[in-house]
Formats: C-alpha cells, structure tokens, sequence
C-alpha cells in the first residue's frame, strides 16, 4: 500500500505508536490541573512539552497554547481580533485560496460585524502579489483589523512569501495571521523569524493523535478566551487538557526534527517523478510547478481525464490519493483554490493530489509513476471513445 495523502492526514508516526503502547500500561493519568502529586506530574509533563515544542517551532514556551487542532486555533485567532476590534477598523485583507475555514469564517464576521473583505491577486503559480497586498494595505491604511495569508496551500502545496508578507503588515501595523498548518512539522519554519503574529498547528497533520494541536501568539495578550472553563492554558482555553495528545505532539515534531533532512531527498525525488510523468503524457498539467512548494506535494492533471476516474484507478492499486483538498474530495468541480488561480475546468476538474512523507521515497514514487502511467493510459483510451 502507498499512502500519498498526507496533507490530508498523516498516519500516526511508528515512535508516537510505540510510545502511546507504554503509556496506555502507565497508570499516570488524572487531571493535569489538580494539585495532588499525580495531576501535578502530568501538568509538568505539558510544560515540558510546550518547552521541547517551542525550541522546534522557534517561539517562547508562553506563546504556545494547546488546544484540538488548526480549525479550532484559526477561531480563536479570528475571534480573538476581529470581536474585539475597533469599530473604524473594519478591513480584512485575505488571499483567495486559502483553506475553506477561513473564507468560512470571514463570511460570518462580514454578516455579524460589518466588516469588508479584501482578496490579494494572484500569479499564474498561486502565488500571492506582494504589490497588490501593498496597495491595499495603504488603499485601507489605519483601517485593516487583520491580514490572514495561508504559509503553504492545502491543495498545490505552493508556498507564500509569508516573511515578506509580514514584514509588510509590520510597516502598516497591521496583525497578520499566518496558516501554517501544512508548513509546520512538514518543513522549515521558524515562528520568530516568520514574523507572523500568530500561527497554528494540528497533530493529525504531523503523525500526532487527532484532536491535538495549538496557537502560538507572539503577543499572548491579543488572544481572548474563546472556550470557557477554568484557568487552563492561562485561561485562554478552557476545559481539561488533552495531556495524552499534547505528548504525542511533543513527539512527532522531535521526530520531524531529527528527520528534516530528508526534506532536499523528497523534493529531488518529486521533481524526478515529476519529469517522467510529463515524459511518459506531454499533456500533463503539474501545478505550481514553477515556484517552491511543500516537499512532497505534487497537484497533477491529465487534461479532460476526471480526477476521481483517475484516483479510483489508483486505489485498486492499493494507492491512496485525494482531488484537490481531502475536505473537498467528493466535490467533482474544479476546486475554489483552482477557479481562483485562473485554472480552467478541463485542467481543474482533471486533479489528483499526491502528498507523501519522507519515508520509502524512491519506491513510492516509483510504484506511483507505474500505476499512474498505466491508469491515465487506461483512461486515455476510454477517453478516446
């Protein structure tokens, strides 16, 4: 079996199975937030993986806030600044393809309280334009509650100039938000060095358990409770911590760590497989192939092939893949993130997303262009009729 859906979802890490055997056997669980010896040792197990994290990511301990994951943590951030905003800042600026939680969430703030939402332009790569982010910055300056700007896209794995971005929002004094769920834990990042106000994380992404996951916020003081409860992650999320999942977060990142340099290995392995498909099918489409995306991410297109006859095909070859975002996969249109980058619908409708780790990586990619190869040929010849 191959599994190539990671920005999806990545299986549990083996070192996160091993460990959680063990401490299932433990006996150690009570609540963190109880002042008897049990509970206070698991308290001190959370710090001290908020501490290994926060060395990882590049931010300080007390900027770190667990919570159940990226959606949850893109919440609190929006809640966080757009509620609390002043009423003349009544701006948003955003890109059009970021992840469906975002315009989502926006459209409420739009209808709740008032506010405008401005979309940045794109290149033909999906690529932010820094120019027109800064016309609107100063279009609207003094005016924008928030900049919210993805790291790298869910779908075509396209990175964003988010330090150059940031250092835009610095000069307008505006708070920017960055999405890095599909950056961190799968490729450099540095929260300090970013720039970004605030940033999120979920364990699912990274081979942690589910429901795990966390903000950082370079000022703590800017986020404002958003799950009441008692004084949990110094009151900013309430309710019991998921201590077990915190663990396995701790885990996975010092595992993606250790491991981040087969990163250069992957993205060699992608580019080669990259220029035998297109070899083997000169129709075919790889986007944002021109600019630098996520290591493992390939977003491919046999023109006029649907991408769901092809991603059947490759599952009755134990091969495991997604249409564009995994949250979207029974959408059979071209996807938002595409129709925004001027993608047409014969090319659109047409994607398969592949996204692998840095495990197994020549054969994957390998057993993948075999088993693509003979289904985009298959599908060719129905296609002929």
């Amino acid at each position: 079996m191959i599994y190539a859906d990671y920005n999806g979802s990545a299986p549990m890490l083996a070192v996160v199975r091993d460990y959680l055997k063990k401490r299932i056997d433990s006996d150690l669980y009570a609540n963190p937030n109880a002042i008897h010896s049990i509970g206070q040792k698991i308290y001190q197990g959370i710090e001290k993986c908020r501490e290994i994290i926060s060395g990882i990511v590049g931010c300080y301990p007390d900027q770190i806030f667990f919570n159940s994951g990226s959606s949850e943590g893109i919440s609190h951030v929006l809640f966080s600044i757009l509620e609390y905003a002043p009423k003349d800042k009544n701006i948003i600026i955003t890109s059009p393809i970021e992840h469906a939680v975002i315009p989502k969430a926006l459209k409420f703030y739009e209808q709740r309280r008032g506010f405008k939402i401005e979309k940045t332009g794109l290149d033909e790569n999906g690529v932010v334009e820094i120019e027109h982010l800064e016309k609107l910055l100063k279009q609207h300056q003094g005016k924008t509650a928030l900049v919210t700007i993805m790291a790298v896209n869910n779908e075509t794995g396209v990175m964003q100039p988010y330090e150059k971005i940031a250092k835009l929002c610095q000069h307008y004094k505006v708070d920017f938000f960055c999405d890095t769920t599909q950056l961190i834990g799968k490729g450099e990042f540095n929260f300090e060095a970013s720039g970004a106000d605030f940033a999120v994380c979920s364990g699912h992404k990274v081979g942690a358990l589910t429901g795990t996951g966390f903000v950082i916020a370079k000022e703590p003081t800017k986020l404002k409770s958003h799950v009441y409860g008692s004084s949990q992650e110094k009151g900013l999320r309430g309710g019991t911590q998921h201590y077990i999942g915190v663990e396995t977060l701790a885990i996975a990142l010092t595992d993606f760590q250790s491991n981040k340099d087969k990163l250069i290995a992957l993205a060699d392995a992608r580019s080669h497989f990259e220029t035998k498909i297109k070899n083997l099918f000169p129709e075919v489409v790889i986007i944002g192939e021109k600019v630098p995306r996520l290591a493992g991410t390939t977003l491919v297109s046999y023109p006029g092939i649907h991408g769901q006859a092809v991603q059947i095909e490759l599952e009755s070859h134990d091969i495991f893949v997604t249409t564009s975002a995994a949250c979207s996969d029974n959408q059979p249109e071209t996807s938002e993130v595409l129709k925004a980058m001027g993608v047409n619908d014969n090319v659109g409708r047409g994607v398969i997303r592949i996204s692998l780790n840095c495990s197994n990586i020549d054969s994957n990619y390998e057993n993948l262009l075999q088993a693509l190869g003979t289904s985009y040929s298959k599908l060719k010849k129905i296609k002929a009729f």
